[in-house]
């Protein structure tokens, strides 16, 4: 993957800090340091490669686990010295078996997890996947799926019991997210929006 970022490497004795992102759910995985010859190999083989302080060696993730970081993109922070790497991974990245190096509520992300859910489920065959037969379907039917979710949850939220409304909610949300997806549109898209809309 060719990359224009040139990190400045002469700081810190020739390494520096680089923290890892998931892609899909934003989460922050965890924070490892590169030399210039680790950088070069993980955007030569897409993988994320490291320098291990500790081996004095490179070392790719996932070597011995086969938890790869395949790379995505990077970002550098203003004084070209820290790079923020976004990764698609594979299994789990910390070597106790979590999903982070870091305690952090994976569910407050779960739902861009979920959007790439229902990406991958327009790819099935409806036989065998919910999403996939909505998208068969088409556009009318998606659309009158969210309306009437909708509908469930206006009606939800006037009786007093949490779950139906949760339930019912989740549903209307799931189905968005499902529309959005036809239209050839990402939660993304819409925060994007939100934000400009936004009035401090």
């Amino acid at each position: 993957m060719e990359t224009k970022i040139r990190p400045d490497f002469e700081k810190g004795d020739g390494l520096i800090p680089v923290i890892i992102q998931d892609s899909v759910t934003l989460e922050v995985l965890m924070l490892g340091y590169m030399n210039e010859e680790a950088w070069k190999k993980t955007n030569l083989e897409n993988k994320v490669c490291f320098y291990s302080r500790s081996k004095k060696r490179l070392w790719t993730k996932g070597e011995e686990s086969g938890n790869f970081l395949y790379f995505i993109k990077a970002h550098i922070d203003c004084d070209q010295d820290t790079l923020l790497l976004f990764v698609r991974p594979v299994g789990n990245t910390c070597h106790t078996g979590s999903r982070s190096c870091f305690k952090t509520e994976y569910s407050s992300n779960f739902i861009f997890f979920l959007e790439q859910i229902i990406e991958d489920r327009f790819n099935q065959s409806p036989e065998s996947s919910y999403v996939a037969g909505l998208h068969q379907k088409g556009l009318a039917k998606i659309a009158q799926k969210v309306g009437e979710e909708a509908v469930e949850t206006v009606i939800a939220s006037l009786v007093e019991d949490e779950k139906h409304f949760i339930d019912e909610s989740s549903d209307l949300l799931f189905h968005l997210i499902v529309l959005l997806k036809e239209k050839g549109y990402s939660l993304q898209r819409i925060a994007e929006n939100l934000k400009t809309r936004h009035k401090e």
